[in-house]
């Protein structure tokens, strides 16, 4: 039995695969905000979810940046009780065997890379604008590598914001005052689309990628409208041969349950 799980910063999703290579039921319980207290409800979890069998090997994302190691968790906006913590160990605690980690958003790229929109494109990369701005960029069905991971949605669109500070559900919620869902104004949803436009055009000057997926809350029914945004994008000087595509993520908040299976599958 092998164990895939995604933190993230109000939820936390795990399954399990009886054959590394399907994913079986999902659970879902909140995400504590206590590092400790998380790990023993983490463990209850599991227990109900394997009924105490045991459990190969294990991999999985977490919202937040990660050591060189990926031992610890070293910066992480919407756990900063997690911060410091050494997740890895544990997490090997709770699952009793070798666990790989990596940011969640690099994870919930190589699901919509292997199984998702992107499944049959050599270099993608996936942006996922929720209550934060995070991706990564996949190359032939891996993630890519880099020093310290990726943060695309931390690089300044004008001099005093990032791409996060503009579009995320966070920023959104402060400027408006209300939930991003609740707003029904579309001249709002529009202006999201020629910032989030800006973004896109500057991920593809940045790698190169043959495609962009796009997900995340932010980008729901409500929300902002992906074909705008491709529109505009398309409308600013074009640098390259040709524009990457763009596509909604296709497997929801599963993207990076599915990673983490992609991720075992590399392992095993």
């Amino acid at each position: 039995m092998y164990l895939v799980f995604d933190i993230g910063g109000s939820k936390t999703r795990l399954a399990i695969s009886k054959d590394g290579k399907t994913l079986g039921e999902v659970k879902v319980i909140p995400t504590a905000q206590n590092f400790d207290i998380a790990i023993v409800e983490l463990q209850q979890a599991v227990m109900e979810l394997t009924g105490g069998e045991d459990i190969k090997r294990v991999a999985g994302g977490i919202a937040g940046s990660l050591s060189a190691d990926k031992s610890t968790i070293h910066r992480a906006p919407h756990l900063p009780g997690w911060v410091g913590k050494k997740i890895k160990s544990s997490l090997e605690g709770v699952f009793g065997c070798d666990v790989l980690i990596e940011n969640d958003a690099s994870m919930g790229a190589l699901g919509e890379a292997t199984y998702g929109a992107g499944k049959d494109e050599k270099i993608v990369v996936y942006l996922t604008v929720s209550t934060g701005v995070g991706g990564a960029r996949i190359v032939n069905g891996k993630i890519d590598q880099s020093a310290l991971g990726f943060e695309p949605g931390h690089h300044y669109i004008d001099g005093n914001n990032t791409l996060e500070d503009l579009i995320s559900g966070t920023a959104v919620e402060a400027k408006y005052g209300c939930k991003p869902k609740e707003i029904n104004d579309s001249t709002v949803w529009d202006d999201l689309a020629h910032k989030l436009a800006i973004g896109l055009y500057n991920v593809s000057t940045f790698w190169s990628p043959n495609m962009i997926v796009v997900g995340g809350s932010m980008m729901n029914e409500i929300g902002i409208p992906i074909n705008n945004a491709t529109e505009y994008m398309r409308a600013l000087p074009e640098v390259q041969l040709a524009w990457p595509k763009i596509q909604h993520a296709q497997l929801g908040d599963s993207c990076g349950l599915y990673g983490a299976l992609a991720r075992l599958q590399q392992e095993l």
